[in-house]
């Protein structure tokens, strides 16, 4: 028998809430606190959790893209696992919260993870809200889905996509305006700034000027 879902807390996030209004606003409000540096530092904060991956792969070591597009936008796609789910009481998949409520381990606890830019980590919840729109597409093997994000609110429920036997996770993402306009994001910097993270290997995919 499943727990009840008000239980369902463990080390980064609360199962329990879906959206945490509140958090994403605090965010809104302090942008340049949460994203030093602008679009650099949310696309940091994606890779960060390709990086987790692989870590926790069985290989030891993982792959992720990096995606620059001509609208601004930014796509990170890894082979990791695809994001956390769980079933609840009804028999209806629950997706782990990691875009809509904060990240626990960085946000409750002192002594945040520092990225390669030198800032704090925050977590996902930081990308999604700090975006126009943000784009989750979730590859696992109990199932595959997408759900669309606008300031970190959720306008979409999950949406089944097809599974194509791989596994992993696409986050593609519309910084705002105003972190568009802190400067210009180059593949050269990311890839240098991505060398930390010994066991993931890191593609940038400039289509900007094609």
């Amino acid at each position: 028998m499943d727990t009840p879902r008000s239980s369902w807390r463990n080390t980064t996030h609360d199962w329990a809430s879906t959206v945490d209004l509140d958090h994403l606003a605090s965010v809104r409000r302090s942008a340049g606190t949460f994203a030093p540096g602008g679009v650099r530092h949310l696309v940091l904060e994606v890779v960060a959790y390709a990086a987790d991956e692989a870590e926790c792969s069985d290989r030891g070591e993982g792959r992720c893209v990096v995606t620059l597009h001509p609208d601004g936008s930014v796509s990170v796609a890894d082979d990791g696992r695809g994001t956390d789910t769980r079933v609840d009481d009804r028999g209806h998949a629950v997706k782990k919260p990691v875009m809509a409520t904060k990240d626990l381990r960085f946000f409750d606890r002192p002594g945040a993870q520092l990225l390669p830019d030198g800032h704090p980590r925050r977590g996902m919840s930081v990308v999604a809200a700090l975006s126009e729109w943000l784009v989750h597409t979730n590859r696992r093997r109990n199932g595959s889905w997408t759900q669309r994000y606008e300031h970190g609110v959720p306008v979409s429920d999950l949406t089944p996509v097809a599974d194509d036997g791989s596994s992993g996770t696409v986050v593609h993402f519309r910084p705002g305006e105003d972190l568009r306009a802190t400067g210009a994001l180059t593949a050269d910097e990311l890839i240098r700034l991505a060398t930390p993270w010994q066991r993931l290997s890191v593609e940038v995919v400039d289509r900007r000027a094609v």
